[in-house]
């Protein structure tokens, strides 16, 4: 991994940091939204949901295309989805108290803390 790999992970890890941010992305997992179906699904305001999509399409998350008077995001492609899929994996085996293999030491339990 070079340091320009390093950078996008960590601004793409930024866009992830915020449960707002992730239940769109989770909405999205399951199909395309407007912004009046996002607001329905989350309960966020209107003007937060727009701030958190631009910040999304900024780090190539989501993308949105105009149909008529409404634009549909949707999430950028299928990376986005298995990224997602992974973080939910690993929260759900951390919440279940459930240790996973060490990479680095294989063979050997994770430690949790």
């Amino acid at each position: 991994m070079n340091e320009r790999v390093a950078e996008r992970i960590a601004d793409t890890m930024f866009a992830l940091a915020t449960p707002s941010r992730v239940l769109i992305l989770g909405c999205l997992r399951e199909r395309p939204h407007t912004v009046g179906d996002l607001i329905a699904a989350t309960g966020m305001a209107q003007p937060a949901i727009s701030h958190q999509l631009r910040l999304l399409r900024d780090n190539r998350l989501v993308i949105g295309e105009k149909h008529g008077r409404e634009r549909v995001y949707a999430l950028y492609d299928e990376h986005v989805a298995s990224l997602l899929d992974e973080a939910e994996r690993h929260a759900n085996q951390l919440s279940s108290g459930r240790r996973g293999q060490s990479r680095a030491f294989p063979g050997r339990q994770a430690s949790t803390g």
